[in-house]
């Protein structure tokens, strides 16, 4: 699925892919802020079971570069941002391939999704990195995300920013 017809294409994950993920979870920059990948493989696995998340492989010209997920929280009993409104998806993402950290694709690659989400009928994406994760928060804000609030949730204290589709209209 290439977002309109730009250089980043998000395919839905295959099982075929788990190696090459967990090579990226194994890698420091992506384990500083996504954790043991282990846990994270065994956990995203499930995903390719579980319809409430839908993950996703980044990339760019055809090179697999990273992994995006989006999941409904309404979905999710008690999920701590089920007062967004109905048509909101969160999303989490990271660049796998380190050498194409910090170049902007992080940003664009969001941006992207984000409208396909949008063309999709998402009324809302939300994302909650680390508040200290500054170069996350950086790279949401050039997507086109705004702060919403500081939250402490089951994953820790988390920033909530927000883009709207209804934004993404007047700047097309």
């Amino acid at each position: 699925m290439r977002s309109n017809g730009g250089i980043y294409a998000f395919r839905p994950l295959e099982k075929t892919d788990l190696p090459l993920l967990k090579s990226w979870l194994q890698a420091p920059h992506v384990t500083q802020w996504w954790g043991d990948p282990d846990s994270e493989i065994a956990e995203i696995s499930a995903f390719l079971e579980d319809p409430l998340v839908k993950p996703y492989i980044v990339s760019l010209l055809d090179r697999p570069i990273g992994y995006i997920q989006s999941y409904d929280p309404h979905e999710e009993y008690d999920h701590p941002y089920q007062d967004q409104p109905v048509g909101t998806l969160g999303i989490d993402q990271f660049i796998g391939v380190s050498e194409l950290t910090g170049l902007g694709h992080g940003p664009a690659m969001i941006k992207a999704f984000c409208r396909m989400l949008f063309e999709q009928g998402a009324s809302r994406v939300v994302v909650d990195p680390d508040p200290e994760n500054h170069r996350a928060v950086r790279a949401y804000a050039k997507a086109g995300f705004r702060r919403a609030d500081i939250r402490n949730t089951e994953y820790g204290t988390v920033l909530l920013m927000q883009r709207d589709a209804k934004d993404e209209m007047r700047n097309t």
